[in-house]
Protein backbone atom coordinates (compact mmCIF):
# COMPACT_ATOMS: atom_id res chain seq x y z
CA UNK A 1 0.00 0.00 0.00
CA UNK A 2 2.68 2.55 0.93
CA UNK A 3 4.47 1.56 -2.22
CA UNK A 4 1.51 3.36 -4.17
CA UNK A 5 1.72 6.70 -2.34
CA UNK A 6 4.85 8.12 -4.08
CA UNK A 7 3.61 7.01 -7.72
CA UNK A 8 0.15 8.94 -7.13
CA UNK A 9 2.55 11.98 -5.60
CA UNK A 10 4.32 11.74 -9.22
CA UNK A 11 1.45 11.57 -11.03
CA UNK A 12 0.05 14.75 -9.37
CA UNK A 13 3.13 16.50 -9.85
CA UNK A 14 3.85 16.25 -13.82
CA UNK A 15 0.08 16.82 -13.90
CA UNK A 16 0.45 20.01 -12.03
CA UNK A 17 2.95 21.45 -13.51
CA UNK A 18 0.96 20.93 -16.91
CA UNK A 19 -1.81 23.41 -15.49
CA UNK A 20 0.89 25.25 -14.62
CA UNK A 21 2.38 26.08 -17.88
CA UNK A 22 -0.85 26.03 -19.79
CA UNK A 23 -1.99 28.54 -17.79
CA UNK A 24 0.97 30.79 -17.84
CA UNK A 25 1.28 29.66 -21.67
CA UNK A 26 -2.18 31.68 -21.77
CA UNK A 27 -1.89 34.27 -19.98
CA UNK A 28 0.99 35.26 -22.15
CA UNK A 29 -0.56 34.73 -25.22
CA UNK A 30 -3.90 37.04 -24.07
CA UNK A 31 -1.62 39.83 -22.87
CA UNK A 32 0.35 39.84 -25.95
CA UNK A 33 -2.91 39.35 -27.81
CA UNK A 34 -4.55 42.38 -26.41
CA UNK A 35 -1.52 44.11 -26.48
CA UNK A 36 -1.09 44.01 -30.36
CA UNK A 37 -4.91 44.24 -30.61
CA UNK A 38 -5.33 47.50 -28.92
CA UNK A 39 -1.39 48.89 -30.75
CA UNK A 40 -3.33 48.26 -34.16
CA UNK A 41 -6.43 49.96 -32.87
CA UNK A 42 -4.70 52.88 -32.16
CA UNK A 43 -2.72 53.01 -35.09
CA UNK A 44 -4.85 52.24 -37.78
CA UNK A 45 -8.69 52.53 -36.45
CA UNK A 46 -10.29 55.61 -35.35
CA UNK A 47 -8.87 58.54 -33.72
CA UNK A 48 -9.93 57.81 -30.29
CA UNK A 49 -9.17 54.34 -30.64
CA UNK A 50 -11.89 52.74 -30.86
CA UNK A 51 -12.83 49.94 -32.75
CA UNK A 52 -15.60 48.01 -33.06
CA UNK A 53 -15.67 43.48 -33.36
CA UNK A 54 -17.39 42.05 -36.10
CA UNK A 55 -19.03 38.59 -35.15
CA UNK A 56 -18.21 36.80 -38.09
CA UNK A 57 -14.00 37.63 -37.01
CA UNK A 58 -14.85 36.83 -33.61
CA UNK A 59 -16.60 33.18 -34.90
CA UNK A 60 -13.20 33.10 -36.93
CA UNK A 61 -10.85 33.24 -34.27
CA UNK A 62 -13.11 30.68 -32.00
CA UNK A 63 -13.40 28.06 -34.44
CA UNK A 64 -9.53 28.86 -35.01
CA UNK A 65 -9.20 28.09 -30.85
CA UNK A 66 -11.11 25.49 -31.25
CA UNK A 67 -8.55 23.63 -33.81
CA UNK A 68 -5.54 24.54 -31.67
CA UNK A 69 -6.87 22.80 -28.75
CA UNK A 70 -8.07 20.03 -30.67
CA UNK A 71 -4.11 19.44 -31.79
CA UNK A 72 -2.73 20.24 -28.40
CA UNK A 73 -4.83 16.79 -27.25
CA UNK A 74 -3.38 15.23 -30.26
CA UNK A 75 -0.21 16.44 -28.76
CA UNK A 76 -1.22 14.60 -25.42
CA UNK A 77 -2.24 10.94 -27.07
CA UNK A 78 1.48 10.51 -28.14
CA UNK A 79 1.78 7.73 -31.09
CA UNK A 80 -0.79 5.84 -32.93
CA UNK A 81 -0.35 2.01 -33.51
CA UNK A 82 -0.81 1.48 -36.75
CA UNK A 83 -4.68 0.69 -37.33
CA UNK A 84 -6.13 -1.22 -40.15
CA UNK A 85 -3.06 -3.60 -40.38
CA UNK A 86 -3.70 -7.62 -40.21
CA UNK A 87 -0.39 -9.58 -39.44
Amino acid sequence: MNSLIPQQNKVSSWKTQTYIIGAAAGILFGLLSAYLYNRAATDYGPSDGRNRVQTGEVLGLGLALLGIIRQVTEMGRGPDPKRGRRK
